[in-house]
């Protein structure tokens, strides 16, 4: 997943994965530009996933890397590329729209013109025609001159009705790739990205109410041994499992993020830290209370828990970074031996 190779790159592994993927680039002779730079380092965080496992595969073809297939590869395999190329989609179909319904404005508008000198025309004709035969002819040019109109307007009018429909289309289809730049794909919760965006908002709206702002960070224990001994794709199963207990405690008007790895964020507006810490304890408590079993062998993992430490930003403390004191709080709760949550207001060391 995404968020988990950029969580990855900012570990202990990471220098790791950047000296194998620029082995491996040279020794198949790839310029390690940027970009190649980035598929190889996912290549390397995940030998089997579907981007190293079509690697491999024109490797072995023999097909040579060129900057255009680096690029198809980007727009298949990483995340970034195929929402940008969903955006600019979504874009160029935007704008061959609206410049249709501008092309159909101004035919009409030209149908329009050509209709009001021809009513100007018959007009002064009839202003001073005589003769029977030049008023019917009169008529009759002015009939199908409407006509011209009639059916210009009606053409005009379903071109924007259908245009409406497509701009209401493309809005919900951008809506929906805004929706997935902002959700982890692996839980369903709001990512990284999200939640950061999620906390500066939360900020400015207690600062502007003068109400309080608490903020959590959980953890799975020893996940990294319980992932050595399943493997990751259990190791995934456990990782829903949490999010599920905490995405259900943690909605609205509360949010909840998987902020990285086997890491979890959570906002809670307008409530204290007594609150707050009931709340963690529910969560801890359930998740805790849950024996778990293997999906492919039905196997017993056994119950899994997590650590928890939050804090909370007072009413007129604009400017205190609460996100620090919950690290710091969630750190004292692994260092007490875990299962536990730790509220950083009790804590001297951690609300100084």
């Amino acid at each position: 997943m995404a968020g988990d190779f950029e969580q990855t790159l900012r570990g202990p592994q990471a220098y790791k994965i950047t000296r194998k993927a620029i082995d491996m680039m040279e020794r198949h002779n790839i310029w390690p530009t940027p970009l190649n730079f980035e598929l190889w380092s996912h290549f390397v965080a995940d030998p089997d996933g579907p981007l190293a496992k079509e690697l491999t595969r024109l490797i072995g073809a023999g097909e040579p890397m060129t900057e255009a297939m680096s690029e198809e590869l980007a727009a298949a395999y990483l995340a970034k590329a195929k929402l940008n190329e969903q955006i600019r989609d979504a874009g160029d179909q935007l704008t061959k729209e609206l410049a249709s319904v501008a092309k159909a404005i101004q035919t009409a508008q030209k149908s329009t013109a050509a209709y009001g000198e021809t009513l100007s025309t018959a007009s002064e004709g009839l202003g001073t025609a005589t003769d029977a035969t030049a008023i019917k002819k009169m008529v009759q040019t002015l009939a199908s001159a409407t006509e011209r109109v009639q059916k210009q307007n009606d053409t005009l009018e379903q071109k924007l009705s259908d245009s409406t429909t497509e701009v209401a289309r493309l809005r919900e289809h951008l809506e929906q790739v805004r929706r997935d730049a902002t959700t982890d794909g692996l839980t369903n919760l709001a990512n990284r990205k999200a939640f950061d965006d999620e906390l500066a908002r939360a900020c400015a709206d207690a600062d502007e109410q003068g109400a309080c702002l608490t903020l959590a960070v959980l953890d799975i224990d020893h996940f990294k041994n319980f992932n050595d001994t399943w493997g990751h794709q259990t190791g995934d199963q456990v990782i829903r499992f949490v999010a599920s207990v905490i995405g259900r405690i943690g909605a609205t008007p509360r949010f909840a993020a998987r902020y990285g790895g086997e890491e979890f964020a959570m906002i809670f507006p307008g409530e204290d830290a007594v609150t707050v810490e009931a709340c963690l304890e529910e969560i801890r408590d359930e998740i805790a209370s849950r024996m778990l079993k293997r999906r492919s062998t039905n196997e017993d993992l056994g119950a899994v828990t997590v650590s928890a430490g939050l804090a909370t930003r007072k009413a007129g403390e604009t400017g205190v970074c609460t996100m620090e004191r919950a690290d710091a709080a969630l750190y004292i709760s692994k260092r007490a031996g875990r299962n536990r949550v730790t509220n950083g207001e009790k804590v001297t060391s951690v609300a100084a």
